[in-house]
């Protein structure tokens, strides 16, 4: 008899099929968030210590990542693995502390000895699950269920929609407490010094070159004398100042080539571009970027509210620190 057998699904198919699967987990915790989530947030911004985050199997590895998301946008917390706690890591857990408990099914055995502990101690609890009659969720101080949602694994047993919710959720958390702290890029940037995340998030002040190193010339001084300040410098400019050091204009090597015409009998002032773009010591870096890169340019003056010059900033400067 020929096979009748159905084929099975390309790659492609089953990626879809878990993604769909997964979307629609996501929407329904969406629509039905858990009842506990404001008093969650609440509870975490009225903590004075910080939110221990615990779990094993597949739940832990995904509690590692919310409590990093946590510890990095404002809320203090540390990761807690269950087994471990009953081997001394209880120890890690304060009285000023909340424990947020991570099991799908609420049965974990390892957090049994987690849970006794903060009862005993009266350390809030924080449940995530989606077994509302579970042991986790009958002693937590408060509950975020998770809806029933069949997991992606072809067995429906592997850790997969599960897991994407608890994340999902966990990451609900870290951005409804960073909006209820007011927590913003000022401070995400001093929690994320390093790599990619710290140069764009640097200020032109972090950046410039200060005031020592500033062409400065003042709008009658002649020709040669503003080549020898430009050169001497190095950042192919001057900047034309008044008497009171408020900035009046810029030299640029396009200016010089506009006015090759008698150059030399000139005076700075005369061929300065006046109004020329600047940007203050708090600008973030990546956006004095974006003006360079919008006018064509590659020096930016640094100029504090008053107009005076402050520092210069050169796109090799970005560069170097990893903005671009």
């Amino acid at each position: 008899m020929p096979d009748t057998a159905a084929p099975a699904p390309t790659a492609a198919q089953a990626a879809r099929e878990v993604l769909a699967l997964e979307a629609r987990a996501l929407d329904a915790l969406a629509a039905d968030l858990p009842a506990d989530f404001a008093a969650t947030v609440d509870l975490v911004l009225n903590t004075a210590g910080r939110v221990i985050v615990s779990g094993v199997g597949k739940s832990g590895h995904v509690g590692r990542k919310i409590s990093a998301t946590l510890a990095s946008t404002g809320t203090p917390s540390y990761f807690v693995h269950a087994g471990e706690a009953s081997h001394g890591d209880l120890g890690m857990i304060s009285g000023g502390d909340v424990c947020l408990m991570m099991s799908n099914s609420g049965e974990t055995p390892e957090l049994a000895d987690e849970i006794a502990y903060c009862t005993r101690f009266g350390i809030p609890i924080i449940g995530m699950s989606s077994n509302p009659d579970s042991t986790l969720m009958r002693a937590a101080t408060l509950r975020l269920t998770l809806p029933k949602m069949p997991e992606a694994c072809p067995m429906g047993m592997a850790p997969t929609t599960s897991t994407t919710m608890m994340l999902a959720l966990g990451d609900a958390l870290a951005v409804a407490l960073m909006k209820a702290r007011g927590f913003e890029i000022a401070h995400y940037r001093d929690f994320h010094p390093g790599g990619k995340l710290g140069a764009q998030m640097s200020r032109v002040a972090d950046l410039m070159h200060g005031r020592d190193a500033l062409p400065l010339v003042e709008p009658d001084m002649p020709m040669p004398e503003t080549l020898l300040v430009m050169s001497a410098k190095g950042f192919g400019i001057a900047a034309v100042v008044a008497e009171d050091g408020a900035l009046m204009g810029i030299v640029t090597d396009g200016d010089l080539r506009r006015n090759m015409d008698a150059l030399m009998q000139r005076s700075a002032g005369q061929i300065a571009t006046k109004h020329p773009v600047t940007v203050t010591p708090d600008v973030l870096a990546a956006r004095a970027l974006a003006m360079m890169n919008e006018r064509k340019i590659s020096v930016l003056l640094v100029v504090d509210d008053a107009g005076h010059p402050e520092g210069v900033l050169h796109i090799h400067d970005l560069l170097r620190a990893g903005v671009a």
